[in-house]
């Protein structure tokens, strides 16, 4: 059996602002309205619904494995409009990335407040640094 993730609802202040960063940043297609819903096709399997839910908003995190070009892309464009940056999840390691399991990432937040992840190499999967 194989079983994919098709999507899932992200709360969101504002569902176009939130949805329209997530596209931007990562270099995807723009957002596709489907019913209350505003959709981010991450692959052919995915998506990420944003819905607009006011201010009770539960924070998530988000992780998105990436290649090095990808990650480049991503990180620069991250760089060029000044977003703060982490290298850790609780925000320590400001403007830094990691190297863990011999590959890069790096947080930052969308504009609802959810912590978004980019990594090179999946967690456990080389050395630690």
């Amino acid at each position: 059996m194989t079983i994919h993730l098709d999507h899932t609802i992200v709360g969101a202040r504002d569902k176009q602002e939130s949805a329209t960063f997530l596209s931007d940043i990562m270099g995807l297609p723009e957002p596709e309205s489907y019913g209350p819903f505003l959709m981010v096709r991450i692959d052919e399997h995915l998506t990420l619904d944003f819905a607009d839910w006011g201010d009770d908003i539960q924070t998530q995190h988000y992780a998105f494995l990436v290649d090095e070009q990808e990650f480049d892309e991503i990180f620069g464009r991250i760089r060029s409009r000044d977003i703060r940056y982490f290298a850790d999840p609780h925000r320590d390691l400001v403007g830094e990335i990691n190297t863990r399991d011999g590959g890069r990432g790096v947080y930052f937040e969308d504009p609802a407040g959810h912590m978004l992840e980019i990594l090179t190499r999946p967690y456990g999967s080389g050395t630690h640094a």
